[in-house]
């Protein structure tokens, strides 16, 4: 015990022993710096007043005697060599420096310099150059001194000498001066090559640089996209030469193929193909389970306008719906216009004829209480559904599901939404929220219905696979269907499958297998030929009045930005007369927009003015021409626009007329979505000019008639 008391003790004390000579060394450094920094303010002050000394008192010294034996001539030489000999110093120091310095000399120097003796010869060689460097200044203070003293009796005597004198001391002066120059010049080369030196060959240091700043090439982020995105199931694109009869595609009922047959259809397009035996197998068992009694996989589908996607998916619904007993809502269709949603509907109608199923249309073009009766009815035991199938309009959907008693989706098995991009871009997928919490909602009602009633997806236990539950499957559908996952996500997709027809054209690929997607966006129509034509915002109308009259463009379908644009165009085009023309708009009712529709569909109408209301889905059938009065700003408004012609593998040409300043983007955004075959067509001033004098005529009364609407509003 007593040893580890004496071992204990004893390594406290070599421990403070250590500490005190490293805090002696650290007082000793900071003396040497303190005095470093003394002696360089000294030197500061010394150029100041060299600086600021008259040049009369250096002739004066100067003046009179021979410079090399006059006191201050002498003192001149003394600084002179005192300078070489520190310029010699300063590039032994800076030879030494690059000498590593062992711990010998360092404990060495820092005793010399604790106990305040002057440097010695086995000093660093940073002490070497500091001792003459202070020699010479406090030399060169007493000289400037004297000389200063000197200068002051001297001064008063030079004004009695003569000329010559002071011409022969203004000559020594400036051959002094001109020495002093050159070995300032030479002093500062010495020091400047010395300090390359020894930046080429840096002394070694202790400190350690974390990480460095070679330029490298920046990698480009490829996008992660999940399986069923980066591998989807590739469609044929070319629909003439990819045909299926009907006869060939398994599963379909024989009732619905003599229905294809009497409407004239023998053979499915590729998307038709696909779409229709995957969406029956999921429902192979019935609509109330899934296959295997498993949760059936939801189905997206992207393919260009025209390619048959609504018959994809109504032939399939139907289908699993012939067999239904108790009348209740198990497909719902949401699209986004009012117009699109007609034509479906009228697609389901042809097919449910004859089949006991109801569809039932809800846009908003009947009463809200005509439409309520047309979905429910209440009896004595309750509320009764009076629709197998509903195709609705987002907004008056989730009126309905608000506000109709006895409106119930608990029973809904499949939910189609029709240009998909649109539901999610347009905000509308609150209304998808509602649709899907309403399937899920628990009716109050007891008795048997509580067997079939489901909850929410999650894991599969045995508690959750004791009774059956109605799956609800997602059906997705769009030209331009998105390909963020982010957005996708919202949607809640469960295990989805793709089928799409965007795809490189130069990988090979068999019926069936996967292969990586392109770098191209989306698809447009086999058929369509595409053309845009640079031109001033003045000559626009011109243009299209060119095409229609001198082209004899026939059936165009031509597409604003705005209702307003659109109804003044069909005034400026109806002044100018010998077009006829119609306008296509939300400004007009319902009934009003169908005869349009369907005067056009005969052939009454040559040139039907349009928003962008008829761009979406709407089956507009002989469209040979569309024409962009207004360039698109987004290229989804591009390729729905341009695919309401070549539709069902029909030829059809799309022109777009482009303002010079917009040229060069509208360009980009077609190459950036993989479209590259649309050519220029310019057209010439003077093809232009036999139009303007009657073109300035309608413009007149084009300004009389909005004089005249503006009144009626008015009044």
């Amino acid at each position: 015990m007593a040893l580890f008391c004496i071992n204990r003790y004893g390594g406290e004390e070599e421990k403070q022993g250590e500490e005190e000579e490293e805090d002696a060394e650290a007082k000793a450094r900071a003396r040497v710096l303190l005095e470093r920094l003394r002696q360089q303010a000294k030197a500061r002050q010394l150029k100041k007043q060299q600086e600021a000394q008259p040049e009369g008192g250096e002739g004066g010294l100067s003046g009179g005697a021979d410079p090399g034996l006059s006191p201050g001539g002498g003192k001149r030489k003394r600084r002179g060599e005192s300078e070489e000999q520190s310029c010699a110093q300063g590039q032994k120091k800076l030879k030494k420096k690059q000498r590593p310095r062992s711990s010998s000399e360092e404990r060495a120097d820092a005793e010399e310099a604790a106990d305040g003796s002057t440097p010695s010869k086995k000093k660093d060689s940073r002490r070497k150059s500091d001792v003459p460097q202070e020699r010479t200044e406090a030399d060169s203070e007493e000289d400037i001194k004297q000389q200063e003293n000197r200068s002051n009796l001297k001064n008063k005597s030079s004004q009695r000498k003569k000329a010559d004198e002071e011409t022969e001391g203004a000559g020594t002066r400036k051959k002094e001066n001109s020495q002093r120059a050159e070995g300032s010049q030479s002093t500062k080369e010495e020091l400047s090559l010395a300090a390359l030196e020894e930046e080429a060959n840096p002394p070694p240091s202790s400190l350690v640089v974390l990480g460095d700043y070679d330029r490298r090439p920046v990698q480009k982020v490829q996008p992660f996209l999940p399986q069923w995105l980066a591998q989807p199931k590739l469609v044929q694109k070319r629909i003439k030469d990819n045909l299926v009869p009907i006869g060939e595609v398994p599963g379909i009922h024989p009732r619905l193929l003599k229905k294809l047959q009497m409407n004239g259809i023998e053979s499915f397009f590729p998307v038709q193909a696909e779409v229709i035996p995957a969406i029956l197998q999921s429902a192979s068992n019935g609509y109330l389970v899934g296959q295997g009694g498993y949760r059936p996989k939801d189905i997206c589908v992207s393919a260009p306008t025209g390619s048959g996607k609504t018959l994809s998916f109504v032939i399939p619904i139907v289908q699993v719906l012939l067999d239904r007993v108790v009348c209740q809502v198990r497909a719902l269709v949401v699209l986004p216009t009012k117009e699109l949603a007609q034509q479906v509907s009228k697609v389901f109608n042809i097919y449910t004829d004859g089949t006991g199923l109801k569809v039932v249309l809800i846009t908003g073009q009947k009463s809200f209480a005509k439409e309520q009766e047309m979905l429910v009815q209440k009896k004595v035991t309750g509320y009764y559904s009076l629709a197998d199938i509903i195709v609705a309009t987002p907004g008056r959907l989730t009126d309905h599901i608000s506000q109709t008693a006895g409106f119930s989706l608990t029973q809904l098995r499949f939910l189609i939404v029709d240009e998909a991009d649109r539901m999610i871009d347009d905000m509308h997928q609150n209304c998808l929220n509602q649709i899907v919490k309403a399937a899920f909602q628990v009716e109050n009602d007891s008795g048997s219905n509580m067997l079939f009633q489901r909850t929410k997806p999650g894991p599969i236990t045995a508690a959750s696979s004791c009774y059956p539950q109605i799956p609800l499957q997602k059906l997705l559908f769009s030209a331009t269907l998105t390909q963020d996952p982010e957005k996708l996500q919202q949607l809640d997709l469960f295990q989805p499958r793709l089928f799409t027809s965007v795809y490189s054209e130069k990988k090979t690929f068999g019926v069936g297998t996967e292969t990586e997607q392109d770098t191209k966006k989306y698809t447009l129509p086999e058929g369509l030929s595409q053309c845009y034509v640079p031109c001033d915002l003045n000559s626009k109308p011109l243009l299209l009045l060119y095409f229609m009259l001198k082209m004899k463009f026939t059936r165009v379908l031509c597409f604003t930005n705005s209702r307003e644009a659109s109804h003044r165009l069909f005034l400026l085009v109806q002044a100018f007369g010998g077009i006829a023309v119609a306008e296509f708009s939300s400004r007009l009712p319902p009934n009003e927009r169908q005869r349009t529709m369907k005067e056009f569909e005969q052939g009454k109408i040559q040139l039907l003015i349009s928003t962008d209301a008829t761009a979406r889905g709407i089956d507009v059938k002989g469209v040979n021409y569309v024409i962009n009065y207004d360039a698109p700003q987004f290229i989804r408004t591009y390729i729905h626009r341009v695919g309401r012609t070549a539709r069902a593998g029909k030829v059809g040409v799309a022109f777009s007329l482009v303002l010079r300043i917009q040229e060069r983007r509208f360009l980009r955004m077609l190459k950036d979505a993989g479209i590259r075959d649309i050519k220029k067509h310019p057209v010439k001033g003077n093809s232009l000019k036999p139009l303007v004098q009657k073109y300035e005529e309608a413009l007149c009364k084009l300004e009389k008639t909005v004089k005249n609407e503006r009144a009626q509003k008015r009044a």
